[in-house]
């Protein structure tokens, strides 16, 4: 299998695609999420003012490990919250590496063009030699600030230091302090901002125990910010309180076990939260072992939700320190997790807009990251890690196999409506079908009531998969008792489900529904599935390449594969570059040449939009006579088609426009589609020029309807 990517290309998050995120927010909605969001930090700046005038309650404080703390607001119960980073004192366990230039994958990816937030107690020290003057401070905060040149640096460090080197190495981050963190993170997401990081959370033993594991107005704040800029996701640190025995009343387990420690936004419900996890990965990538690190606060959420979500290197990271510009310093936590599961992200945004031309939304990002997590123990999730070790390898390679081994659908359900769509398993590794969906802020939080189960779920999708009768479910979790193994049931509590089937066999059917009332009538969903054989082709280089005359022209031929889409290059057996041809048929009439001179063509076979096998061997000829091109027609089924609407296009592969070399009626229409079916473009086919310039780079087909029936040639947009 060969990987088509675009790595000459420098990919960017140009206006024109921020512009093509935010086209799509509620720009009123936002704007209101922001002005309420500036009044409660205004109220809260009054509520610790008149708290700290009576005394006994500081703004800020360093304790004596170092670690910076500050007062937020006061809880609605009178606690003071304090936010702390979340470090003690990853490129390979996230196998982000496997992206890199001449990683293992050969994408050539570094989130260059791509910006990342950073909230954190300071911004970075921005002049550090790491940061090739990638770093901004986006709210003029002058608190220069170790612990966030840490987080930064391992995010974006270019490698002067060859193991400092950050995941997203050509990335630029925007740097913020914490203070104003929502208002700030809710202006920059309805600017097009696709992802920011957040080490940082709740000090854990200056609060109630009700506060474990509940669903608090931070974190419906948060939900708000995500719900209404759907494209943006926040990923944030689970804590380092395993060990601290701070909740006296878990939801499930004991104290001393470590259950029942998330606080504050890392139980909402549309972000990312990040555990930290002890593993070995071997060379090709490959987890061999995982654990969850000693000091990683565990969940449940008090209604039950899976959280962490899932778990990145936390353990003894190198990068820049803000001593001075040449400084570096290790550090270990959760802290040191997250940014490099961001990082791995922003890359995966990277290598999406580079294969189809645009981001996927938060949910879509976070359901891949969740559906491609390594397993660890037993199968299904867990309150320790979630779904298990971030595996970006896994997660690139599903997106790539798009339409051939993977199907990625981002689609909307209607109130009692459902999505079902057929799929036949590849019986060479497990059936996994995933549900993700950013979902709206629930109007419940919790006041101060221990262990409310109360649902922050609002709407409740499910997936099933079904075959000869059989129903298979997704995966639950019992937060009474977080020791259990996972079972599968009616997951009622997450805003993502997954299923798999681990030896599947035939096909089966995949349905999308809801329970009850949808908030707004419907909802955005994504879809995820791997382990599908989407079509019949076999992904082999064609073979026995031979030459035919027929009517004075000279045709090379070859084996015809199913379903497949074919590359033909050929060029003078002396020159440096190749001329490419793409067709549908196996069979190539040979261009205008140069008589008696030597030449030399290889193919290759497409799949999809991005599968293609090796080339073929080398196969010589020498010209003898001019000969001209013509195109053969095809139907959606790959087989010739005997109509008298036979046409082709030019040019191939498109660009910017597409032209049909054929005259047709007012009344013929033409309609351009992908290998899925989704309809991109439909019109009138005597247009002189189709525009293609929006369409993502890929294999389509362009279809012809006219009263002598249907006929269609397939094209690459490039």
């Amino acid at each position: 299998m060969v990987f088509i990517t675009t790595s000459l290309v420098v990919s960017a998050q140009t206006n024109e695609l921020r512009e093509a995120i935010t086209n799509t927010y509620n720009v009123s909605n936002l704007k209101e999420v922001q002005a309420t969001l500036e009044a409660d930090y205004n109220l809260a700046q009054v509520k610790i003012a008149t708290t700290a005038s009576k005394g006994g309650t500081t703004r800020k404080e360093t304790l004596a490990n170092g670690t910076q703390i500050e007062l937020q607001e006061i809880g609605i119960d009178g606690s003071p919250i304090y936010y702390e980073a979340y470090s003690d004192n990853a490129s390979q366990t996230s196998r982000a590496n496997t992206l890199h230039f001449k990683g293992l994958l050969d994408l050539d990816l570094d989130g260059s063009g791509l910006e990342v937030g950073v909230w954190d107690a300071g911004v970075a020290l921005t002049t550090h030699q790491e940061y090739d003057n990638r770093v901004s401070v986006g709210d003029k905060s002058a608190n220069i600030d170790s612990h966030a040149t840490l987080v930064t640096g391992s995010i974006i460090s270019s490698g002067v230091q060859k193991n400092a080197r950050g995941v997203a190495y050509g990335a630029k981050v925007i740097a913020n302090d914490w203070s104003r963190d929502k208002i700030e993170a809710a202006k920059a997401a309805s600017e097009g901002l696709l992802l920011s990081n957040h080490s940082y959370g709740i000090r854990a033993d200056r609060v109630a125990d009700w506060y474990f594991g509940a669903y608090i107005k931070t974190a419906q704040d948060w939900d708000k910010i995500m719900f209404n800029a759907p494209y943006y996701l926040m990923v944030n640190a689970v804590g380092n309180e395993q060990k601290g025995a701070y909740n006296d009343a878990p939801i499930g387990g004991t104290t001393e076990e470590g259950f029942d420690l998330l606080l504050g936004f890392a139980l909402s419900k549309n972000g990312l939260t990040v555990a930290a996890a002890d593993t070995t990965i071997d060379a090709n990538g490959l987890l061999l072992e995982g654990a969850v690190s000693s000091y990683s606060s565990l969940g449940p959420v008090d209604d039950g939700r899976i959280k962490p979500d899932l778990a990145g290197d936390g353990y003894s990271i190198l990068s820049t320190n803000a001593l001075n510009n040449t400084s570096y310093s290790t550090s270990s936590g959760t802290s040191m997790a997250a940014p490099g599961v961001t990082g791995a992200l922003l890359l995966l945004q990277q290598y999406h807009e580079e294969l189809y031309g645009s981001y996927m939304k938060a949910a879509t990002l976070k359901g891949l990251a969740l559906h491609t997590a390594d397993d660890v123990a037993a199968i299904g999730p867990d309150y320790k890690m979630g779904w298990g070790v971030i595996n970006a390898k896994k997660a690139a390679q599903l997106l790539n196999n798009k339409e051939y081994a993977s199907q990625i659908e981002e689609g909307v359900l209607n109130q009692n409506a459902s999505y079902s769509i057929t799929v036949e398993a590849n019986e060479n590794e497990p059936l996994i079908a995933s549900i993700s969906w950013t979902d709206a802020a629930a109007l419940f939080v919790n006041r101060g009531i221990l262990n409310d189960t109360t649902k922050a779920l609002v709407n409740d999708l499910d997936i099933r998969i079904t075959q000869n009768g059989k129903t298979y479910l997704p995966w639950i979790l019992n937060p009474k008792m977080p020791n259990n193994v996972a079972k599968k049931g009616d997951n009622v509590v997450d805003p993502f489900e997954r299923i798999e089937i681990l030896n599947p066999k035939g096909t089966y059917t995949i349905t999308v529904s809801h329970k009850g009332n949808l908030n707004n009538g419907l909802q955005n969903y994504s879809l995820l599935i791997s382990g599908i054989a989407t079509n019949n082709c076999n992904l082999t280089a064609p073979s026995k390449i031979t030459r035919a005359t027929e009517n004075d022209q000279e045709i090379l031929e070859w084996n015809a594969i199913a379903d497949a889409m074919y590359e033909v290059q050929y060029k003078n057996a002396m020159a440096n570059n190749w001329n490419t041809i793409y067709t549908t048929t196996p069979l190539f009439i040979l261009p205008t040449l140069t008589e008696n001179t030597a030449y030399v063509a290889r193919i290759r076979t497409f799949c999809s939009e991005n599968i293609a096998s090796d080339y073929s061997n080398l196969f010589q000829f020498t010209y003898k006579e001019e000969i001209t091109t013509i195109e053969k027609s095809e139907n959606l089924n790959g087989t010739p088609e005997t109509t008298n609407s036979t046409f082709s296009v030019y040019p191939n592969p498109a660009f910017n426009e597409l032209h049909i070399n054929k005259t047709f009626s007012d009344a013929t229409m033409y309609r351009i589609i992908s290998y899925s079916g989704k309809k991109y473009k439909f019109g009138k086919a005597n247009e002189a020029k189709i525009d293609v310039t929006d369409l993502p780079k890929g294999l389509y087909i362009l279809e012809i309807q006219d009263l002598n029936g249907r006929s269609s040639v397939k094209f690459f947009k490039d």
